[in-house]
This record gives structure tokens, sequence and C-alpha cells, in this order.
């Protein structure tokens, strides 16, 4: 039995593509809306990972979201794969170089307004869609090697690139507007003209071996390929990578710059100390972490079809257009929570504060940040349900671009 195709598209792919997404909703909601506790140091209290600061349940509610951008990106390059199957690579190098362009400005114009509602852009954000638009103009220019040479760039890069946390491999490398955008940017900052800055997020090296990688596992879903042995291997590589990420996580020998260590507070801090991994850039135990229980995902799913995966599947089919609005609507949220709250027009521009309407002591607790997520969740679902029909019963050329 084949998985669901509908317009040469994999349902379980589409499934796990929009479980992801959902979660990720949640990380960009508590960013917004989560009111820490301002009695201790407000950077710590903000911070999820900080051992001395953080609790379980705020944990968690980071630590699930680690999964969305690696599936994302890796299913991202699976999906490219399936694309070859009905392009010439000529046709799809075109596409990749095209769409890979068009994200970048996506990224720095429309989404950067999504998170700042600045309209002078004095900052410009580069975090995933960058990431992504720069990897599939790469990907465009490799389209024309064996895959087994985009194999191998890919592997190296995912496995080898923590030699650069090596203090001794990166010195003198730090620092640069070209390395940050390369490998090294942890929210760096960098000035462009006059009061306008960027921040560089999501460093693109490591997120293009992650897409390369996922372009090769996209042969796994050729149409020869028997369905009972894809999802053998599916199981195997997912639980071969989260043994790995185990092995070398307990030994801390190499694979994140952040080792775990037995914390003060107790076993249970020691605990989310060894799942606290590095993800700017995304370490190779980080990848192995969230990659691995995605393909066993991918093998489970692969058969069920219910409302839970209706649901999943049409978020997953309509990525671009919920990424971008979702943005759009938490910050109108957070704008009439902004006033509700008895913040006034003086608050709008916090000083020192690029992002308009989120001044200090605006949202609430982590319920209020649940509660605000299951919101966006229920206002998106029909806008994405009715673009998804209108998509699947169009053939415009700009449909393949949103």
């Amino acid at each position: 039995m084949q998985p669901t195709i509908t317009k040469n598209r994999i349902q379980s792919i589409d499934v796990l593509r929009g479980f992801v997404m959902v979660i990720m909703a949640l990380d960009h909601i508590r960013d917004f809306l989560y009111k820490a506790d301002l009695s201790k140091a407000a950077d710590a209290a903000l911070d999820p990972t900080n051992m001395q600061t953080t609790f379980p349940a705020l944990f968690f509610t980071r630590w699930i979201t680690h999964f969305c951008a690696p599936i994302f990106v890796f299913l991202a390059g699976t999906s490219i794969y399936l694309m070859c199957q009905r392009k010439t690579k000529k046709e799809l190098s075109g596409f990749l170089i095209k769409r890979g362009l068009w994200l970048i400005f996506v990224e720095l114009v429309i989404i950067t307004f999504g998170w700042t509602f600045n309209p002078s852009y004095n900052l410009f954000i580069m975090q995933v869609i960058w990431a992504i638009g720069v990897s599939m103009v790469l990907l465009g220019i490799l389209i024309h090697l064996p895959i087994q040479a985009i194999f191998v760039i890919g592997l190296i890069i995912v496995a080898g690139h923590n030699i650069m946390d090596i203090p001794s491999v990166s010195s003198g490398l730090k620092g640069t507007f070209l390395s940050d955008l390369l490998y090294f940017s942890n929210f760096s900052v960098h000035p462009l003209w006059g009061n306008h800055f960027v921040i560089i997020v999501y460093a693109f090296l490591p997120w293009t071996g992650v897409m390369l990688l996922g372009f090769c596992f996209g042969m796994f879903y050729k149409k020869d390929v028997d369905p009972l042995y894809r999802r053998k291997m599916l199981l195997r590589l997912g639980a071969a990578l989260i043994i790995l990420f185990l092995v070398l996580r307990f030994t801390n020998i190499y694979g994140d710059p952040l080792p775990w260590s037995a914390q003060p507070r107790g076993p249970v801090y020691t605990f989310l100390s060894f799942l606290n991994l590095n993800k700017y850039p995304p370490s190779l135990l980080y990848l192995c972490m969230t990659i691995g229980p995605g393909l066993l995902f991918l093998a489970l799913i692969e058969k069920v079809q219910n409302n839970f995966t209706a649901v999943f599947n049409i978020y997953g089919r309509v990525p671009m257009l919920y990424y971008i609005l979702h943005f759009y609507l938490i910050h109108l949220i957070v704008v009439v929570v902004f006033f509700a709250q008895g913040f006034g027009t003086k608050d709008i521009v916090p000083e020192g504060i690029p992002f308009f309407f989120k001044p200090n002591g605006l949202g609430f607790g982590l319920w209020g940040v649940y509660a605000v997520w299951a919101i966006v969740l229920v206002i998106l679902y029909p806008i994405c349900k009715k673009y998804n029909h209108y998509k699947s019963t169009h053939t415009h050329w700009w449909l393949s671009y949103l």
C-alpha cells in the first residue's frame, strides 16, 4: 500500500510538516507574550533554557519546539527531491534559485515586519526562511551533481561542522558579518546604515547540510520503493540517530558546544541539562535528537488516516501561507493585549527595542501562552483549509511561491 498521494504529495510528509508547524507557533507566541518573573534577572527569567531560573513546564514548552526547524528544513529537501520526479534538473535548478531568492526577500521584508510592526525597518531579521532560501539557491547549483556527491557534502557539513566550535580551529574566524552568515552567528547584530541593523539568527551552512540530507532522503519515497522496506529503513535510521545522540551526549565528547552537567537544583534539572542542546547554529546532537524521532514519526504515521492527521495535513500542505499569517495574527493579538493590559500610545515604541507594542511587563504566565496558541490555531485552520483547496484545484505559476 503506497502512502496517500494527491498531486504527487505524500500525506505522511505533510502531516509531519503540519505537526511541527503547529508547535512552532507555540514558541513564537511564547516569545511575544510570556511574562516571566522579573524579580529575577530579566534576561535569565525569559530564557527557558537557563538552568538557574527555568522550570520544567517552561523548559519543555521551548524544548518541544526544537523539532520544528530541523524537520521543516529536512522535509523541504525531501520535497525538492520529489519535484525531481516531474522536472528536469535544468528546470528544477532554475526554480530553486528563483524560489530561494524569493524566500530571502520574504524573510527580510514580509516576515521581519510581522515580527516588529516597525515600518521604518530599523531591524531586519534573518531566521529560518532566509536559511532555507540560501540553501535552495545552493541546492539549485549542486543539483547537477550525482546524488551520492550531494549526500557526502551534506553529511560532511552536518557531522563535521562542530569542529568549528573548537577554539583552536575557530580562532580568528569569528566576529565578521560573513562568518556569522556562514556559521558563527548566535543572534549577532550587525550595522547596515544609519539606525538600521540586521540580526542573524540562523547561520545558513549547517541548515544547508540538513536540506542536502533531506534531499537525499527523498529517495525512499520514489514510486518503485517498497513501502514495507521504506518504513523499516525509516525506523532503523531514526533509532540510529537517537542512539548516536544518547551515546555522544552522555560522553560529552563531540557534537554540541554545551556539555551537560549535574545541576545543584537536583536530578530533574540535570536531565534538563542533558536535553539542553545548541540550536544557533544547530549542533550535530541537536539534529540527531530532533530528526531521529521525526523519521520514526514518518514510519509510524504513513498508513494512519484519522481526524488528527487530517488537521495536521492541512497545515502541512500550505506551510508558507501558514508561516507568514501566524506572525501577523500573533502580533495583532499582542496589540489587543497591549491595550487590554492598560498600556498607552507612549508605550508603542519601547525605548531601545525595535519591536513595536512589546513593552516590559506585557503578557501572561504560561497558561496564557497556551490559550493564545489554541486561539491562533483555530483562527488559521479554516484559512489554510480554504487556500489548500484553491491551491489543489488551480495551477497558477505563483502558487508554487506561496
